[in-house]
């Protein structure tokens, strides 16, 4: 096989070899032949349009692309990340390029683009959908996507951050199910191995907090989805409870949260080089509801913050 065949088959899978394709550039490819037809392509959920934006002018210098629930965490993270790469003066407010809806909210610093996507699969799909065909009509190129957020842990101490080696479903396989056009479609969850071990690698440069490689189990719920025993319906014991959680604890599940399945799955099919990195807020085994204190907790939440910022800043000062 020859080096253009390999630098072309690393970029269809999403994957970046510092071999093969650092010095050459692999662009977003939808899987929808529908969207070179179209003559304006409106993202109605941010407010943008390439009618009436110059995506390019805008995004296309954006390499790292963070994705998180809260808009409060993302407008936070894009302040931090800016700080640690030197972008702006030391207050500087940045503006949200979504201001005109109130579903999301994207902030941009330098090569960096910081996008919330709610709570669920049903919310990050939405969004992942149109971020995708942004970057894409951007002609970005050598994009990484990661995903920072929450999750419960299984088995681990609150506070540990897991990045995800599989996203998995509540049976603990690495798939995606869902309906289209009344048929079910499964598709695969996965991601990229090396930007787990670059992250790991980054972790231990940090030296900060406990960071472990593991399965992320998605649910559809955050309660009974979850096995949680607090929820205004409740089926099944604490025996039954902790008895699901140990199987997925066996089956190498460390955490769970509600949108790595598709996150996974929609990154991999358009060939972006994706993660998911979240800090656990609690042991499941332990108990369902989050009482830890609130300062304690917001330190918690930027850990996954601190560790993809030393990721970004390791990445760009060694390129």
């Amino acid at each position: 096989m020859s080096l253009t065949q390999l630098m072309y088959l690393e970029c269809i899978c999403g994957y970046e070899s510092f071999t093969f394709v650092s010095h050459s550039d692999c662009f977003i490819h939808l899987s929808n032949p529908n969207i070179a037809t179209m003559k304006e392509d409106v993202l109605y959920h941010f407010n943008l349009s390439t009618s009436t934006h110059d995506f390019p002018a805008m995004f296309g210098d954006v390499k790292f692309v963070c994705v998180g629930g809260s808009s409060s965490r993302m407008s936070t993270f894009i302040k931090y990340v800016a700080a640690e790469l030197h972008l702006d003066h030391p207050g500087k407010e940045y503006p949200n390029i979504c201001a005109g809806t109130d579903r999301y909210t994207m902030y941009k610093a330098g090569p960096v683009l910081a996008v919330s996507h709610g709570m669920g699969i049903p919310s990050i799909g939405i969004m992942l959908h149109e971020l995708i065909k942004m970057l894409y009509h951007a002609r970005c190129s050598n994009i990484t996507i990661i995903r920072i957020g929450t999750s419960g842990g299984i088995g681990l101490e609150p506070g540990s951050v897991v990045i995800t080696q599989q996203a998995v479903d509540e049976r603990f396989k690495p798939e995606f199910e869902q309906t289209v056009l009344g048929k079910r479609v499964v598709r695969s969850t996965n991601l990229d191995t090396q930007l787990v071990q670059e992250l790991m690698t980054c972790s231990a440069d940090l030296n900060e907090f406990p960071t472990v490689v593991g399965n992320t189990m998605c649910t559809l719920d955050f309660y009974e989805g979850q096995g949680r025993l607090d929820g205004a319906i409740c089926s099944y014991t604490e025996k039954d409870k902790q008895a699901y959680l140990r199987a997925a604890h066996a089956a190498g599940v460390r955490n769970i949260e509600m949108e790595s399945s598709v996150f996974a799955t929609m990154c991999s099919a358009c060939g972006l080089r994706a993660a998911v990195v979240c800090v656990t807020l609690l042991d499941r085994l332990q108990g369902d509801q989050i009482n830890t204190p609130h300062d304690v907790l917001v330190e918690y939440q930027q850990r996954p913050q601190r560790l993809v910022g030393h990721y970004i800043k390791k990445s760009l000062g060694n390129s």
